[in-house]
């Protein structure tokens, strides 16, 4: 299915992952110009990226970007069961896959690279960059899960007889948890648009999908200073569902050369869905001017490739003077 509409072309495509899952991909690109760089979303836990992330993809698009997005498996319009994750390592890994299949495509190969995750996305963000760290050009980092809540979190003896219980009943629903549509989004508008949404997950967290996020969220909160790649972290100041104080701590701790952090008082969770319109306005100005400022200054990442592509032919070059010499 593809559409135009004003200055954006919407594009959607199903693909099969390497366990033989359909999997939901979509583009947003400019219509009218050449892309400026790609941006790779990565949507949040039990969202989409389709109509929950439209907003977001449509304002990047309309500013330049080419914006890629997939569905995880059992989120959104993918197939798996629904809200379920049996293995993050594997999720990453689709979407390392279908990311770096759109990067080789010929128009794209000259073109940076970067990836914006929100919420869980974050978190995938993240991975993405450990698994191939030359791979990506830079990070948009959004209220990212680095750690869960405490608010959000059972107390530590539930956590542990339900990472027992994962073993033997894995989908089912019984983590206790509070309504994190009502504390995510801010504007009971969008609290209502999410509910009415059917490719949100709605039920309560599953057993090994709670136990996949909360060991992931354990181990990159352990590995705040392997980050290397240039990112911009944004977080509400009164987010209640992953927290601040982390994301500063990623700033604060990442080995990255070139980082930034914004921290937004008086906002929630959901900066580029759920807050009031002059809000989200005040994010994307932020997100913006950042991804302006990386496609501006020129890909270094292109240019090291491009010099090793160079080094290893020179010997082959030289070879052939040699012998058109003789």
């Amino acid at each position: 299915m593809a559409h135009e509409t004003g200055s954006v072309k919407y594009e959607e495509e199903f693909i099969l992952n390497p366990r033989r899952l359909k999997l939901f991909t979509c583009r947003w690109l400019p219509a009218n110009q050449e892309p400026k760089a790609l941006v790779f979303i990565c949507h949040g836990y039990a969202m989409e990226c389709s109509i929950s992330m439209q907003g977001t993809a449509t304002r990047l698009a309309k500013a330049g970007f080419a914006v890629y997005g997939m569905d995880y498996e059992g989120h959104g319009k993918s197939a798996g069961l629904d809200g379920f994750v049996p293995s993050f390592d594997d999720l990453v890994g689709d979407c390392a896959e279908h990311f770096t299949k759109v990067c080789e495509r010929q128009e794209n190969k000259r073109k940076m690279r970067f990836v914006l995750g929100e919420s869980m996305g974050g978190a995938v963000a993240l991975l993405l960059n450990w698994l191939k760290p030359e791979f990506w050009d830079g990070a948009v980092l959004v209220a990212p899960m680095c750690k869960i809540a405490d608010d959000m979190k059972p107390n530590p003896f539930v956590i542990s007889v339900l990472n027992k219980l994962s073993k033997f009943i894995p989908t089912w629903k019984i983590i206790p948890t509070a309504d994190i549509i009502d504390a995510a989004f801010r504007e009971p508008e969008v609290r209502k648009e999410i509910r009415a949404n059917p490719y949100c997950y709605k039920g309560r967290p599953r057993l090994k999908t709670g136990y996949e996020l909360l060991r992931i969220s354990t181990n990159i909160e352990k590995k705040l200073n392997q980050v290397s790649l240039p990112f911009i972290v944004l977080h509400g100041q009164d987010d209640k569902v992953t927290d601040p104080s982390v994301s500063k701590l990623l700033y604060q701790s990442a080995s990255s050369q070139d980082k930034t952090f914004k921290l937004y008082p008086g906002m929630w969770h959901s900066l580029t869905y759920g807050e009031t319109a002059e809000n989200i306005d005040l994010v994307f100005v932020d997100i913006i001017d950042w991804l302006d400022q990386k496609a501006a200054y020129g890909n270094s990442r292109l240019e090291r490739e491009q010099k090793s592509e160079s080094d290893d032919q020179k010997p082959q070059d030289d070879s052939h003077k040699k012998l058109g010499s003789k």
